[in-house]
């Protein structure tokens, strides 16, 4: 089963959730700012999504800016980055789909549609 770990307000969610129904896939909604995924689960959606930890963070967040993020990221290590992230789902940069053996993180709708459309 696909983990899809979103916010209902972002549009950017709506659009994954959308995709989701159109090719008929079956998922679990969890609310990022209320569960996010711990900073192990978290290291495995980075190395399967093959792409940098910054990649995760929600760059255009309200928290990343007031909490400076962006002058804090150049001395934090990759595991400070995930702790972070596994503390403050709002930093998460979403949707952030996973079904345990891939990952895509944001949503560009052919990348989105390309990795969990079935084939």
């Amino acid at each position: 089963m696909i983990k899809l770990y979103g916010y209902k307000k972002c549009g950017t969610c709506r659009k994954a959730e959308k995709a989701f129904a159109e090719m008929n896939i079956e998922y679990t909604f969890i609310d990022v700012t209320e569960q996010p995924p711990s900073a192990a689960a978290l290291e495995k959606m980075v190395k399967q999504a093959k792409v940098e930890y910054k990649k995760l963070l929600n760059t255009s967040g309200i928290q990343y800016r007031e909490l400076k993020i962006k002058d804090k990221l150049p001395g934090m290590t990759n595991k400070e980055i995930v702790q972070m992230l596994a503390e403050n789902g709002r930093l998460i940069k979403r949707p952030l789909a996973t079904d345990g053996n891939k990952t895509t993180i944001g949503f560009k709708e052919d990348i989105f549609r390309a990795a969990w459309e079935r084939k």
